[in-house]
This record gives C-alpha cells, sequence and structure tokens, in this order.
C-alpha cells in the first residue's frame, strides 16, 4: 500500500521490547510511545482544541460512529473534514465504528456484508459496510484510519464465532484497501483479532503483515479479559510484527498497562478513561489515583500533585496553583471540577509516555519501571499486581528484586 507515514526507529531498550520513535503524519511528528487522548465526537469532553494543544497532544482520536450518525458525511464534505471541524491542526485517528456497533447497540447484527443496526436517533435500519466506514473516514480526513474489524468479546467461549470474526476481519480488510480513496494523504492501519487463542493470533498477524498497511493494530482487548491473558496476546503479536512499523494497542489506558505494554514492544494506546474518571473527581498521580471528593481533601491546601507541570497544579508560568481542596469543593456540582481535573490527567498520561520515552533513549526503562511501580505502591512490592511481575519477568525485568 502507499504510505502517508515515516516511521523512524529512535532507540531500542538493551533489555525489554521497548521502543523509541518518530511517527511523521500528514499533520506533523509525533513522538512514540504514545497516548492518545479521546475526542469521541470531535471534542475532548472538558478541553478546547487549544487547551489540548496546550498539554502537548499531537495525536487524538475521533469517532467514526459517532461522527456518522451527527454531523453526518454530508456536513464532514462541506466543512472539509474533522480537522476544520474542531479546530484541530494536529494529527487524528479515527476508529472505524465497528466497535461501537456492537458495545453499544443490542440489535446489531454481523453479517459477510457488514453490520446491521437500528439507528439510535430514529430507529431506522442501517448498515455499515467495509467501503462505507472507509468512505467515512476519507470524508473524515484523519490522519489515521481503521479498517472495520468484526470485534467479538475476548471472554467469549465460543471458538467457532472467534475463528469467523478473526478471517472475516482479514476479508474486511482487503475490501477497506480496496475502497480506500486516499492512501497517499490518510494511513490505514489494520487490527488483528484472535481473542484470547495465541494460534488464531499468530496466524492473523501472518495474514494481517502480508497486507502491507502502514500500521498495525491489536485489538479486541481491554473487554474483560484477565491482564495476564492480554499480555500474552500483546507479547505474542509484537513477537510477529515488523521492526519500522507503528503498533498500536486499542482501548489501553490505566498508568500499570501503559508501562508494561511498552515493556512488550506496543508504541500506540488510547482509552476513555483518564478524561471520564476525572469527571468523576478523580486524579491520575504518580502515587495512584486520588478521588479529590472524598471529604479527606476538604482541608488540603496542596496542588492536586506534587511537582506536576499541567496547568493546574504549577504555580509560575501562567499556571493556576488550584489546591485539592478547590477540586473537593467543586467536584461534585459544578462543571469547572471536570475541566480542571480532565487538564491534569491528560497531561499526565502524555508526560508519563514522554518520560517513559526518554528512559528508553537513556537506556533506563527497567529502572524506570522499578521506580514507576514503588511509587504507585508506596514501596510495597506485596502490593505489586502479579500480572504486571510475570509480564515483565517475560521481558528481562524482575520487579521483585531488591
Amino acid at each position: 500500500m502507499p504510505s502517508a507515514l515515516t516511521f523512524e526507529l529512535i532507540a531500542r531498550c538493551s533489555t525489554t521490547k521497548a521502543r523509541a520513535a518518530i511517527l511523521t503524519l500528514p499533520h506533523g511528528p509525533v513522538q512514540l510511545p504514545l497516548f492518545m487522548p479521546v475526542a469521541t465526537q470531535a471534542s475532548l469532553k472538558g478541553l478546547t482544541p487549544q487547551q489540548l494543544e496546550e498539554s502537548g497532544c499531537r495525536l487524538c482520536l475521533n469517532n467514526t460512529y459517532h461522527l456518522g450518525l451527527k454531523p453526518g458525511q454530508e456536513v464532514l464534505e462541506k466543512v472539509g473534514g474533522a480537522h476544520k471541524l474542531q479546530g484541530w491542526k494536529h494529527n487524528i485517528l479515527t476508529d472505524s465504528g465497528g466497535f461501537q456497533m456492537v458495545s453499544l447497540l443490542k440489535l446489531a447484527n454481523i453479517t459477510e456484508e457488514g453490520v446491521r443496526f437500528l439507528s439510535p436517533h430514529d430507529g431506522s435500519p442501517m448498515l455499515l459496510t467495509p467501503e462505507h466506514s472507509i468512505a467515512l473516514q476519507n470524508t473524515i480526513g484523519s490522519d489515521i484510519i481503521m479498517q472495520l474489524d468484526d470485534v467479538l468479546v475476548t471472554t467469549s467461549p465460543d471458538t467457532k464465532r472467534m475463528r469467523e470474526a478473526m478471517e472475516r476481519s482479514v476479508r474486511w480488510l482487503d475490501r477497506c484497501i480496496a475502497a480506500h480513496a486516499n492512501p497517499a494523504k490518510q494511513n490505514l492501519f489494520c487490527i488483528i483479532q484472535g481473542g484470547l487463542d495465541l494460534e488464531m493470533r499468530t496466524e492473523c498477524c501472518k495474514e494481517m503483515v502480508a497486507r502491507n498497511t502502514p500500521g498495525i493494530a491489536i485489538g479486541g482487548l481491554s473487554g474483560g479479559e484477565a491482564k495476564a491473558d492480554y499480555c500474552r496476546v500483546v507479547n505474542t503479536c509484537t513477537n510477529l510484527l515488523p521492526e519500522l512499523k507503528p503498533r498500536y494497542v486499542m482501548g489501553i489506558g490505566y498508568p500499570e498497562d501503559l508501562v508494561v505494554s511498552v515493556a512488550l514492544g506496543a508504541d500506540m494506546f488510547d482509552c476513555v478513561w483518564p478524561t471520564r474518571t476525572a469527571r468523576f473527581g478523580n486524579a491520575i498521580t504518580k502515587y495512584g489515583v486520588l478521588n479529590l471528593r472524598h471529604a479527606s481533601y476538604a482541608n488540603d491546601f496542596a496542588p492536586v500533585e506534587e511537582g506536576c507541570g499541567c496547568v493546574c497544579c504549577r504555580t509560575g508560568d501562567g499556571g493556576l496553583g488550584v489546591t485539592r481542596a478547590f477540586v473537593h469543593h467543586v467536584a461534585a456540582k459544578e462543571t469547572v471540577g471536570a475541566h480542571l481535573l480532565t487538564m491534569h490527567n491528560v497531561w499526565y498520561q502524555l508526560a508519563l509516555m514522554k518520560s517513559v520515552r526518554q528512559a528508553i533513549i537513556e537506556d533506563r526503562f527497567p529502572a524506570f519501571l522499578r521506580k514507576f511501580f514503588s511509587d504507585q505502591h508506596g514501596g510495597d512490592k506485596s502490593k505489586y499486581p502479579d500480572w504486571a511481575v510475570e509480564a515483565l519477568n517475560t521481558v528481562g525485568v524482575d520487579l521483585m528484586e531488591d
């Protein structure tokens, strides 16, 4: 396939499978590894495009399913795509819409043709095919577009259906490639399926890699499976993927999941959790998640996180110097509480990945991992999650050593 990206590998961890790279897209370069905030309906809840830009974000997500319903393809064509619609001059990745159809709509019926469903707006019958998904994404104008895949929850015991979904995803990729009208301007990523079956994942990897798309995603995870199973799938897939292409694990956002997935060889991640949890009064910090609605913060005049460089926490350079007590005061009753914590949480996620990247470049990523887990769990190794300890052991990092 033609490609509208360049992937430059900058550094490799000498112990784990972690990589640092520069991914150059049509709207500028992004530094990998990378967390991508999710602006579902061409808007990140709680932030203006300018505030998102000031956080350092250079690649965010939009949702094809939601934008296809509203404002719709005709409006997107008239305005000139999603960049102009939302006033965003940096990169956008759009998912295909398939996951939302299965997760949000009870009346979705998947056939070889596509996904039939009833419109949530007026109940009218609708059909999303690989061709229509790609046409929508071509109109949206996103820098990275995703194939329509047949998504099945990973915990499904139906092996026959899982194989059908994996094989159909390969066939649908071929249809997406054929339908893609702008390969010189938009990068189509394939999506590896196969549930928790490592042989099926291996088979799918080989088929997808043979199609030579500009980037590759590992899909169908973060669906309730055990973390140890998740890690085995990611580790298996990254072993089979080309060295000089970006690797995107879809739907991942918890800090521990991010750093372990990087160690297992993945580069790109997205999740609504950091922004969604902000709306419930939760701040993500290096020492864990703080529920600032709790009464214990009513008289806590420290910043949301000491040493954080976000506009909420810092006191100089235009910072607000917001205290935990203030966020506690407004978290339950004023939208400004969610707004402030969204700014903080997005900053935290992006800063975490910058720190991960720097540690890889300086070849001190194993030490970074030990410090990260120590901070998260107050130095108590008995609290470290078994799945993380086991996964990191497979790539040469022993979290339990002194």
